[in-house]
């Protein structure tokens, strides 16, 4: 297996770097999740410009044939930067939906996200906290030529401004769980909007007897296929997490070489080198369960217990780094006016969603 980035993801990856580092500092992300826009259409179009929207997505149905690692590349920028657009539930979780199905008539939605014109929603979470899919509650009930669904969907990030809906819902009262297409307009949508923890948008869903035809769906049974589309997403999520540690070492690191007690910098003291030592230490091993763990879904050897792994030691380990930077940086940490406090928000929402560490570790601990 090759652990290092091509020539090609190096250059995708310094090209977005560059872009965000210019575009998407603190105070401009700060300015965005406090207005009224649930994400920058700026910033997204310049996703679809660079590349980013069509990555994932094959050439035969007009993507640019990608893999993991090459969304594994640029990922760890969008940590870095707190990015709130909803590139992994757009593309990642609800494209790639679209993509793996064969209802032709839905494909040209791929051509629409790849291009920015429209964002996709994935309505799949339905409050249990965990990706299992025997816990989909929703029915979709067979009527006339299409489906009827009920149920509520919960955290369906960018579900209040989506132009499309890939929700999950189970055949009959105990049928596999199917993929459907569901327009934003269509009636017996109740949506509840809100801002998460982390500053994106997000919504629960109230499914009232939505009616949808027999061309909405996209999979009959999509067990296989939804397990191979939330792995790849949380690798990718993972990839923004290591991100979002390395950027809380770098400012923790820098805070106590310059921060005075005594006339002394902080980090020289015994307990603060040491909090700074584990901090390294954590984020290094994440780094590397990273790039071992997109080495293996790149080969096609990647496996649900590596993602147990993956997601277990990367939620922990995010914890502990966003942890001791709050601890280090004492009351500053706290405050909305500081970026470290966000950091932890987002790690502490990467280890919430898919099910958190406690969750993955309990699994491996079973096999």
């Amino acid at each position: 297996m090759d652990f290092s980035f091509s020539q090609e993801q190096e250059m995708l990856r310094d090209s977005v770097a560059r872009y965000l580092d210019k575009n998407y500092d603190f105070d401009a992300r700060q300015a965005l999740v406090s207005s009224a826009a649930p994400w920058s259409a700026e910033v997204w179009n310049q996703f679809a410009e660079l590349g980013l929207l069509a990555l994932p997505f094959s050439e035969d149905q007009g993507g640019l044939g990608g893999s993991i690692g090459d969304c594994v590349a640029f990922a760890q920028s969008f940590g870095k930067h707190l990015v709130v657009e909803p590139y992994v539930s757009s593309i990642m979780l609800a494209g790639a939906a679209i993509a793996a199905s064969d209802n032709t008539a839905n494909l040209d939605w791929i051509e629409k996200l790849a291009s920015g014109e429209a964002v996709a929603g994935f309505a799949y979470e339905e409050g249990a906290g965990t990706a299992h899919p025997g816990l989909i509650k929703m029915v979709a009930e067979p009527s006339g030529d299409g489906f009827v669904l009920s149920g509520e969907k919960r955290l369906v990030l960018a579900g209040a401004d989506a132009d499309i809906l890939v929700v999950a819902a189970r055949m009959g009262a105990a049928g596999p769980v199917a993929l459907f297409l569901v327009g934003k307009d269509a009636d017996g949508l109740n949506v509840s909007a809100y801002t998460t923890i982390d500053g994106r948008s997000a919504a629960n869903i109230r499914f009232d007897a939505v009616a949808v035809g027999a061309d909405a769906m996209l999979l009959a049974d999509a067990s296989e296929a939804l397990e191979q589309i939330i792995a790849k997403a949380i690798i990718v999520q993972g990839a923004e997490a290591v991100g979002a540690m390395d950027a809380l070492l770098s400012l923790t690191a820098e805070y106590a070489m310059t921060r005075k007690q005594f006339g002394t910098p902080i980090g020289t003291f015994q307990s603060i080198a040491h909090r700074l030592a584990d901090m390294k230490i954590a984020y290094s091993k994440a780094l590397a369960t990273l790039t071992y763990t997109a080495a293996l879904a790149n080969s096609g050897a990647i496996t649900a217990r590596d993602i147990s792994v993956f997601k277990g030691q990367l939620g922990k380990m995010g914890l502990a780094i966003g942890e001791s930077a709050i601890q280090i940086h004492g009351g500053l940490g706290l405050t909305d006016e500081l970026n470290i406090g966000h950091y932890h928000k987002r790690l502490l929402a990467f280890d919430a969603q898919f099910g958190d560490h406690s969750y993955h570790l309990r699994k491996l601990g079973q096999r």
